[in-house]
């Protein structure tokens, strides 16, 4: 099987390097691609968000499936060219990946479905804001409708922080605030079955103690020892499903990756958002631990095969990646600074942790930062403890001029977890 994954960060990097590791993939091609992904995919120049460009290169390389990793492409329709071209591609259409385009459209699904989700208002006015912050009350919860590439949720006990963010945004969502821990749930569909991942848990404050602003996220861990473990089920049968079971109804199947933001309320499982494709950093630590080759997967979602599909199977190990971001992130980051270590993590740490890159490019023979999440480090173990130390000794060896990463990613969960071992 010919693959072209679609995109240029860790995600991508993580498709990637599963993809390589999988037998039934003949040719693994990567468009544009980072530094890192050059070492295991042919890469491409191609406009991510043109879509008959996109479907004009799956041609050209004979791809017999195209995965497209970011959300803009998706939300730009770009899987529907690649569709029309007669090419099977993982990713939903336009339609269905309003899901994550617009906070509107995915609570008017949500209430359609019944699915259970926060209380919120779209305000398009000042007054409609003042109203709605008004009404639920400190913490606030303010939501661009649009795409903000994970960075468009605010949330404070400020109200002027709120009413700014508001006003800085054509369109906002703005909810109830929700309790309890924080749990990303991927599930493959092809639109009527619907096949759930392992969860995991994100870290998007950018300091440690969950600290400092909003990121895309800066380091993951998958399994959750703290989880009911009948959650994966309950959330297949309350919000996976039943989303999926409304967008065909109404026309417009998903096909893809959904990803359920989830909260574990004192009331129960709560949406928090839905995402239209793999989310990046959770995918690091998830793919990290599927055993199930991933080509198979995601075409029998592209073909409409999932219900004939073998159970899923899983690494008991735990894994844990740490993100490490540019002087600034996420800020304006600061591009260019040298990045050296990477061939001592891979002399002296793998297999057990490796680095897939995000926001890199090469110059000459040297790795440069590109971006404002730069790396992220990954690493398996026989449980969270081991895994968070792997992975900490290996960025240790990283060297990038300013940058930073948070020190406590799933350090709770492992203390919790050796406790009650």
């Amino acid at each position: 099987m010919k693959v072209l994954v679609i995109g240029t960060g860790a995600r991508e990097h993580a498709l990637c390097r599963s993809l390589s590791l999988d037998p039934d993939v003949t040719a693994l091609h990567c468009a544009p691609g980072n530094a890192g992904i050059a070492e295991i995919a042919e890469l491409h120049q191609v406009d991510a968000l043109d879509g008959a460009a996109v479907a004009a290169l799956a041609g050209r390389l004979g791809a017999d499936l195209v995965v497209i990793g970011p959300e803009a492409p998706l939300v730009a329709g770009v899987a529907d060219a690649v569709r029309e071209a007669g090419i099977p591609v993982f990713g939903p259409s336009r339609e269905a990946a309003r899901l994550e385009g617009s906070k509107a459209f995915a609570k008017d699904v949500m209430a359609a479905a019944g699915v259970p989700t926060a209380r919120s208002y779209v305000c398009t006015t000042a007054e409609e804001v003042a109203s709605a912050l008004d009404a639920f009350g400190a913490p606030y919860v303010v939501k661009d409708d649009g795409l903000a590439a994970g960075k468009g949720v605010v949330v404070t006990d400020d109200l002027e922080a709120a009413k700014a963010h508001a006003a800085a945004c054509d369109r906002v969502v703005v909810e109830e605030y929700l309790d309890g821990p924080e749990v990303s749930l991927f599930a493959v569909t092809d639109g009527e079955t619907v096949v759930p991942l392992q969860p995991a848990q994100d870290f998007k404050r950018a300091l440690d103690g969950d600290q400092g602003p909003n990121t895309g996220g800066m380091g993951a861990y998958s399994p959750l020892p703290w989880a009911d473990p009948k959650l994966v089920d309950e959330v297949k049968e309350t919000v996976l499903q039943p989303t999926v079971d409304e967008l065909r109804r109404r026309g417009t199947p998903f096909s893809g990756l959904l990803y359920a933001g989830l909260a574990i309320t004192s009331r129960g499982v709560r949406v928090i958002e839905f995402n239209a494709r793999f989310g990046d950093p959770e995918t690091q630590v998830v793919l990290a631990r599927l055993k199930t080759p991933l080509a198979g997967l995601l075409m029998a979602a592209a073909t409409g095969n999932l219900a004939h599909l073998e159970p899923l199977r899983w690494s008991d190990e735990a894994a844990v990646t740490v993100v490490i971001a540019s002087h600034n992130y996420p800020g304006t980051p600061r591009t260019g600074d040298p990045v050296t270590g990477l061939d001592e993590i891979a002399a002296k740490d793998a297999p057990h942790a490796y680095v897939l890159h995000a926001g890199t490019r090469k110059e000459g023979d040297s790795v440069v930062s590109a971006g404002g999440r730069v790396l992220s480090v990954t690493a398996t173990g026989a449980d969270l403890t081991e895994a968070r130390e792997r992975a900490y000794r290996s960025v240790a060896r990283i060297r990038l001029e300013g940058s930073q990463h948070r020190t406590d990613i799933a350090a709770k969960a492992a203390e919790a977890a050796a406790q009650g071992a």
